[in-house]
């Protein structure tokens, strides 16, 4: 009975110790899963806030961009109406120049002038100007929403990649917490089991202790019988002598 209990006892204690180290393992595996959800968490926001922000910039851009494309069509429009009304009364004044006369303050413009001069030729840089405006506004608007969306999808998809992690990873964690109770389980039963073979075994050892004394009591007495024995035989040996 002691050796079968000592066995036990070594068993239960190794299972106990293993049972132990698995939770520690399970214990170390959940904060780092749980951590890391975290931080998956915090970039997942994090991305949602620059995309709002990018969102609301982009509106913003895209707002004056197409008011200043607006204008400057509006601008090129006014302007070329404006030079076919001058065109059209000068064409009126033949061979004359009433037109320095009449505006003498336009003769003195250095701007970027046409050939023509004057004021038609200063009108008509107006609307070259005017027509820049408008082709580079329109090419920065196509820029910055090409790049915007980009942007955005690229935000999209990392954001998506984050939430996937995050989804596999509380799967992981739950997993765990899950094998870690069942094993927690297993531990509090092999504790159990453990602490009845301690019991049994505090029990055996009075018992063994009794039968080891009561061996030896009936050693001694053996002894004393032989010796007993070998008295009376020396006893008998001398009267028979006699």
């Amino acid at each position: 009975q002691l050796k079968a209990n000592k066995l036990k006892r070594n068993k239960k204690t190794a299972r106990a110790n293993q049972l132990t180290a698995e939770i520690e393992g399970y214990n170390a595996s959940i904060a780092e899963m749980g951590t890391t959800i975290e931080t998956l968490l915090k970039e997942q926001q994090q991305l949602t806030e620059a995309m709002q922000e990018a969102t609301e910039l982009r509106e913003k851009e895209h707002a004056e961009n197409t008011k200043a494309i607006a204008d400057a069509a509006a601008g090129v429009d006014a302007v070329k109406q404006a030079i076919v009304v001058l065109k059209e009364f000068y064409s009126a004044q033949a061979g004359s120049f009433v037109e320095e006369r009449q505006v003498p303050e336009m003769a003195e413009y250095k701007g970027m002038q046409s050939n023509k001069g004057g004021v038609v030729g200063m009108l008509e840089v107006i609307v070259s100007d005017f027509a820049r405006l408008k082709a580079e506004t329109e090419v920065a608007e196509k820029s910055a929403a090409t790049e915007y969306d980009a942007f955005m999808e690229e935000s999209t998809n990392s954001k998506q990649r984050k939430h996937d992690e995050e989804m596999k990873l509380r799967l992981e964690k739950d997993q765990a917490e899950f094998e870690k109770g069942r094993t927690e389980k297993n531990l509090r039963a092999t504790e159990e089991e453990l602490a009845k073979a301690n019991k049994y075994f505090e029990e055996l050892k009075p018992a063994c202790l009794e039968v080891h004394v009561n061996w030896e009591e009936r050693v001694a007495k053996r002894k004393e019988e032989i010796e007993a024995l070998k008295q009376a035989w020396e006893i008998l040996d001398r009267k028979s002598k006699e």
